[in-house]
Parts: structure tokens; C-alpha cells; sequence
């Protein structure tokens, strides 16, 4: 159900009021979405898991104990990520990913425009 003008221009003044009144807080809701936390600690995990390995490596000629250590560190943070991969969702991770994937564009510039527009000349001309 749609909201009427007058509960959206209710809605615009409490948003004008936060930004007024706090800035760093309206930046923030405005930054943070429902899967944020889950993607940062997909990245904690991956971090503990690359810090497991080099225990485990950096420790394996001094003593096998202390490199099974790492070995955990490694299978606890990938049982976390996984976790965390799975509340996060397809819908999340698409969500988190759409503003650093880079297209043709970003990587060819102007090459790949003319590219696509050669492709779509040609197509145009055989119809």
C-alpha cells in the first residue's frame, strides 16, 4: 500500500530532521543494509582462515602441535564463513557485490562502447 503525500512528507521531515541533528548516525543507516554484518564477517572469516594457513606453514617445522593449531583456526573460519555465506543468501551477496563489479566499461573505457555499438551496427544492417 502506497503511503499518501502527507505521510511522505511526514517521513521527508523526520529524515531532514536526522541529518540536521546527526549526520555521522543518518550516513550510517543510509550506508548500512540487513546484510552488511554478514558480508564483514565473511571477510573476517576469510581473514582468519589466510592467518590459520600461515600459522599452520610458518609453525609446521617448529612442532606439529602448534601447527595443528592453525589447522583449526583454518577449519573453524571456514565453518564460520560458510555460516555466514548462507545468511547472507543469493539475495545479499548480489546486493554487496553489484557496486564493486566492474563491467566493459571499466575496464576498456571507450573500446567497449565502440565494440557494442559495432555489434549492434552489424545486427542492424543484416534485419
Amino acid at each position: 500500500m502506497p503511503l499518501s503525500e502527507d505521510e511522505q512528507r511526514i517521513l521527508s521531515e523526520i529524515e531532514d530532521h536526522l541529518y540536521e541533528s546527526d549526520p555521522a548516525l543518518a550516513r550510517e543507516v543510509a550506508q548500512t543494509t540487513i546484510y552488511s554484518h554478514a558480508f564483514r564477517r565473511l571477510k573476517i572469516a576469510a581473514v582468519g582462515f589466510l592467518a590459520g594457513m600461515g600459522i599452520m606453514v610458518g609453525l609446521l617445522s617448529v612442532s606439529f602441535l602448534l601447527s595443528f593449531v592453525g589447522v583449526l583456526a583454518m577449519l573453524f573460519s571456514l565453518l564460520w564463513f560458510v555460516d555466514n555465506l548462507r545468511i547472507l543468501g543469493r539475495a545479499g551477496l548480489a546486493e554487496m557485490t553489484s557496486g564493486s563489479r566492474v563491467g566493459l566499461s571499466g575496464v576498456f573505457g571507450e573500446a567497449g562502447d565502440k565494440m557494442r555499438d559495432r555489434f549492434r551496427r552489424s545486427d542492424d544492417d543484416v534485419a
